[in-house]
């Protein structure tokens, strides 16, 4: 015979028991919501952890896609993604859009301009920023290309400087016929290309009163060639390409300043001009209130082969701002996106096995290789088993990029963007998207 009252007794045991499981899971506190701090959060076990997810933006972006941006190729929405739609079916995740200050390692608390935020485990991935070597006239006066907002300052400013070019004296025309790029790795090459791409079949329909064959695309490396990281095969290549596009690459010479209106070369070369684009190298976020041990060359974080960072046993750092040294990457691995992915896949694997009190494991990067393309149906491809370059490497580069991209949807928008773009040549989304008052800045 049912004994009524035991059932129920157990079935309210049960639920307290449930509910006393899920009050003990730890509270993950992730800061940054790039490639490495979204790919964690996906891959923690819900089981296990609640998730704080901290950001001074309310959205991912995907910086390998900028440059399009910046040079009117694509809409910004169709590469950023709000984090809270990314993970709107987690209800372990909260988001908290807040500016990261430090950590009180005492209290275990993440410490933001809205308030303290307390954490069982805490996981650094708010990477890096633009690195301008301590010149600061360079730093007000040159744009970057590191955010979503930067982007659009940029095309913003480049179609501006079209627009002020068809009016201004022969005088000034100089300040808006040079336009100078700073840094020949993967971003300044893309720009460069892009830009020739566009002066040769875009602007001069849009712009018949301008003569663009005065028109200078200037790129500046401080190493003896472009794409200095990639092989000999792609750097030959890539400045073969440049320069076949009208490209001025000028190599071992670096920027030593910027006012606003003239640039000034190490080799005391002077360059007239109202648009200078640093894309020269970066530097990691400042970390507040991490143990001596911790702090690295470029304000990297030094961490283990767990990505556990030096003297602090539940913090841990992931991505471009990680700096893991190992017998294959004495000096820290690469910062890049598939770094950052597979150190986040490997730091959730590990916070679990933490948890349920199996073996950790040591993370070892293995380098499927690297890439840039170089303007239309150009590109050039490093692969471990094979270097290739010309139009099956473009294809292979928009290939990769496709699937990296968040969405299905948005997929589907840049395919389409390029496709477009493909057959007629043109894109129309050269529009400039600032207040009234700003219009006619410059």
């Amino acid at each position: 015979m049912l004994n009524v009252p035991c059932v129920i007794l157990k079935v309210l045991f049960f639920k307290k028991f449930l509910n006393s499981r899920k009050m003990i899971r730890k509270k993950v506190v992730v800061i940054g919501g790039g490639f490495a701090g979204i790919q964690l959060i996906r891959k923690l076990d819900k089981k296990l952890f609640d998730v704080l997810l901290i950001d001074k933006h309310n959205h991912h972006m995907f910086q390998p896609l900028f440059y399009q941006v910046a040079t009117s190729q694509i809409e910004p929405s169709t590469i950023s993604f709000p984090l809270r739609n990314i993970f709107k079916s987690k209800k372990d995740v909260q988001i908290r859009m807040a500016r990261f200050q430090g950590i009180d390692r005492e209290k275990k608390q993440v410490m933001t301009h809205i308030g303290n935020f307390e954490y069982d485990y805490l996981v650094l991935a708010h990477g890096c920023k633009t690195n301008f070597f301590g010149n600061t006239e360079l730093e007000q006066n040159a744009l970057t290309l590191k955010t979503t907002y930067d982007a659009i300052k940029i095309r913003n400013h480049i179609i501006r400087a079209y627009e002020k070019a068809i009016i201004a004296p022969e005088d000034k025309k100089d300040r808006y016929n040079n336009l100078i790029i700073v840094g020949a790795g993967p971003t300044g090459v893309e720009l460069a290309g892009a830009f020739a791409d566009i002066k040769r079949k875009i602007l001069p329909k849009d712009y018949p009163g301008i003569d663009f064959s005065t028109y200078n695309i200037i790129l500046v490396e401080g190493s003896k060639s472009s794409l200095i990281n990639m092989s000999e095969n792609a750097q030959q290549a890539s400045m073969k390409y440049l320069q076949g596009m009208g490209v001025n690459v000028i190599t071992n010479v670096v920027l030593k300043n910027y006012d606003g209106q003239t640039a000034t070369l190490s080799n005391g070369q002077t360059i007239k001009t109202g648009t200078v684009i640093w894309a020269a190298g970066v530097t990691g976020n400042r970390t507040e209130g991490l143990p001596e041990t911790a702090k690295g060359p470029g304000n990297r974080i030094r961490v283990d082969r767990y990505n556990k960072v030096s003297g602090c046993d539940d913090i841990f750092a992931i991505g471009d701002i990680a700096l893991m040294e190992t017998p294959k990457y004495p000096k820290g691995h690469p910062q890049v996106a598939n770094v950052a992915i597979n150190q986040a896949k490997l730091l959730a694997k590990n916070l679990k096995a933490l948890e349920t009190g199996k073996v950790i494991y040591d993370f070892e990067y293995v380098d499927m290789g690297s890439m840039a393309t170089i303007g239309n149906y150009k590109a050039v491809v490093d692969l471990p088993f094979i270097k290739f370059k010309g139009y099956p490497a473009w294809l292979v580069w928009m290939l990769l990029h496709l699937m990296l991209i968040l969405s299905v949807r948005n997929k589907l928008i840049v395919f389409i963007n390029w496709a477009w773009k493909f057959i007629t040549q043109d894109t129309s989304l050269r529009l400039i998207l600032t207040p009234d008052k700003d219009d006619m800045a410059m």
